[in-house]
C-alpha cells in the first residue's frame, strides 16, 4: 500500500475510481472555460483580434458550453463518489459507467473540434446534425444530444439499480428520483417548433429546469453528503433541508421559469408569478448549511477537511448572492423591461453559476483528495499552511465579484441608454456600445478575468499538490475530537 499522501487508487471503492476520472476532465474543462472567456472578452475590447481565425461568436459559444459540460461531469463524479457510501453496495453496472466515460469524454472533444474548424457555412439539416444546433447554451449537435441523454440515462441506471440492491437513503432517494428528471428535460430542446416563441418556450425549459431545478436537486444532494463528511452532521438535519429544497423546487422552481416568460406572448399573470417564485430557490440550501454549522458548533463537532468546508460555505452564500438576489434583481418585469438582453443578465449568470454549481464541485474534489491519498490530514496546520487553497479561494472570489460588478455597470448603462432612452433601437444598441461607461466596464472585466485565470491555476497547482507531504492521517483528528 502506499505511503500516507500518496495518490492510490487502492484507497477507493469501484465508484470513486471512476468519479476519479470524472473530476480530472472537469478540471480539464474548467481551464478551457476559463481560457476562452479571456479570448472572448478580449474580442470585446479589441473586435479585430482573431477575426477569421477564431471569431468572438466561437468564443462565447466554447466558454459556454465547456462550463456546462464540465459542471456535468463534476455533479456525475460527485455521485458515483457518494453512491458506495451511502447504499453500502458496489456500484452495479460499473463497467458500462467506466464506458459511458470514455465515449462522453470523446463525444465532448469532438464536438469541441467541430466547433473551432467549421465556424461558418450554412444552417440546414446536415448541420443541426453533425454541427451546431444554433440554440444558445445548447448548441451541441443533434448527434451529441441524444449522446447526452444515453449517458445520464445508463448513469441513472448505475445510481437506481445500486440503492436498489443496497440501503436506501434520503440523499439517495432525492438522487434517484432527480436522475429522471436530469434525463427527462433535457428531451424539451431536442426538437423544433416553427413559432420562434413557442421554441423559445421549449428552450427554457431546458435552460430553467434542467439546469436550475434538477441540477439545484442534485447540488442539494451533493451538499448533504459533503455536510455529513466534513463536519460528520446528523443526517436528519441536511436531510429535512434537503426534502424543504425539493418541495420548493416543485414550487418556485417551476413556477420561477415564468420570469423567462415575460416577453415570449404568454398571458400577463406570468409576470406576478415568474417574478416572485424564481427567487426563493437558493434559500434551502443556505439554511441548510447554516443548520449544520450551528449543530456542529452545539455537538463540539471539529471539521475534517478544510478546504472542502471552505468551499461548501462559498457554495452556499455564492448560490443565495447570485442565484437568488442578482437573479431576482432583474427578473421582476418591471425591471426586466429595462435590463433584459443587457449585460446585466451576464452579470447575474456570471455570479450565478459559479456561486451555485462551481463551488460545489471544487468542494467535492478536494473531498475525493483527501481519501486519494489515504485519508490524510487536511484540517488546521498543513504543511505548507494551505497558503495555495486559501489564495486560489480569495483570487477566484475577488475575480469573480470584480467581473460581476463590472458587467453590471456596463449592464447598467445599456439599461439607461438603449432601452429607457432610445427605446431599445439600433441607434440605442450602438450608442450604449460605445459609450465610456460600458467600455470601462468591459476593460474591467478583463481585469477581473485575468485575476480569476490566476485564482485556477493556483487552484490546479493546489489539486495536484495538496497534502503530497503530509504524514499525518485523519484518525489523528478524529482522536483529538474524542
Amino acid at each position: 500500500m502506499a505511503a500516507l499522501g500518496m495518490l492510490d487508487s487502492a484507497n477507493l471503492n469501484g465508484g470513486q475510481k471512476l468519479a476519479v476520472k470524472y473530476f480530472t476532465v472537469a478540471v480539464a474543462l474548467f481551464g478551457a472555460q476559463v481560457l476562452f472567456g479571456l479570448l472572448a472578452g478580449l474580442q470585446y475590447l479589441k473586435p479585430d483580434f482573431l477575426y477569421g481565425v477564431l471569431d468572438f461568436s466561437v468564443n462565447r459559444m466554447v466558454h459556454i458550453n465547456a462550463m456546462v459540460v464540465w459542471l456535468l461531469f463534476g455533479f456525475i463524479g460527485s455521485s458515483y463518489w457518494l453512491l458506495e457510501d451511502e447504499s453500502q453496495h458496489s456500484v452495479v453496472g460499473l463497467g458500462l459507467g467506466n464506458l459511458i466515460f470514455w465515449v462522453f469524454t470523446l463525444a465532448v472533444a469532438v464536438v469541441v473540434v467541430v466547433y473551432l474548424f467549421v465556424q461558418i457555412g450554412p444552417g440546414n439539416d446536415m448541420s443541426i446534425w453533425f454541427i451546431n444546433e444554433g440554440r444558445e447554451y445548447i448548441e451541441a449537435p443533434r448527434w451529441a444530444d441524444i449522446g447526452i441523454v444515453v449517458c445520464v440515462l445508463v448513469f441513472f441506471y448505475n445510481v437506481a439499480a445500486t440503492f436498489a440492491k443496497g440501503k436506501y437513503t434520503g440523499i439517495g432517494g432525492v438522487l434517484v428520483l432527480d436522475l429522471i428528471a436530469l434525463a427527462g428535460l433535457y428531451l424539451a430542446g431536442m426538437f423544433y417548433t416553427p413559432n420562434i416563441s413557442v421554441d423559445q418556450y421549449w428552450w427554457w425549459w431546458v435552460i430553467h429546469l434542467w439546469v436550475e431545478a434538477t441540477w439545484e436537486v442534485l447540488v442539494g444532494c451533493i451538499m448533504a453528503y459533503g455536510l455529513i463528511q466534513t463536519l460528520g452532521v446528523r443526517r436528519k438535519i441536511v436531510e429535512t433541508w434537503l426534502y424543504i429544497e425539493v418541495a420548493l423546487m416543485f414550487g418556485s422552481g417551476i413556477l420561477g421559469l415564468g420570469h423567462h416568460y415575460f416577453w415570449i406572448g404568454t398571458p400577463e399573470y406570468w409576470f406576478t408569478i415568474g417574478g416572485f417564485f424564481s427567487a426563493l430557490e437558493p434559500i434551502p440550501l443556505v439554511a441548510m448549511v447554516v443548520h449544520s454549522v450551528f449543530d456542529s458548533g452545539v455537538h463540539k463537532m471539529k471539521n475534517s477537511n478544510h478546504p472542502a468546508l471552505a468551499w461548501l460555505i462559498a457554495h452556499a452564500f455564492g448560490n443565495f448572492f447570485g442565484a437568488g438576489v442578482w437573479g431576482f434583481m432583474h427578473t421582476l418585469p418591471q425591471i426586466n423591461l429595462y435590463t433584459h438582453g443587457t449585460q446585466w443578465s451576464a452579470s447575474h449568470g456570471h455570479l450565478a453559476f459559479f456561486g451555485a454549481y462551481a463551488t460545489i464541485v471544487i468542494a467535492f474534489i478536494y473531498l475525493a483528495l483527501q481519501k486519494w491519498r489515504g485519508n490524510v490530514w487536511m484540517s488546521g496546520g498543513l504543511v505548507d499552511n494551505g497558503w495555495k487553497w486559501k489564495w486560489a479561494l480569495g483570487l477566484l472570489h475577488v475575480g469573480m465579484v470584480g467581473m460581476t460588478v463590472a458587467l453590471l455597470i456596463s449592464g447598467y448603462e445599456q439599461s439607461q441608454i438603449e432601452r429607457a432612452i432610445e427605446g431599445s433601437t439600433w441607434m440605442g444598441y450602438f450608442a450604449a456600445q460605445g459609450h465610456p461607461w460600458f467600455v470601462q466596464g468591459m476593460v474591467w472585466r478583463q481585469i477581473f478575468g485575468w485575476v480569476f485565470a490566476a485564482g485556477f491555476v493556483l487552484l490546479a497547482w493546489d489539486l495536484m499538490t495538496i497534502g503530497k507531504r503530509e504524514t499525518r492521517p485523519i484518525q489523528a483528528l478524529q482522536a483529538e475530537a474524542a
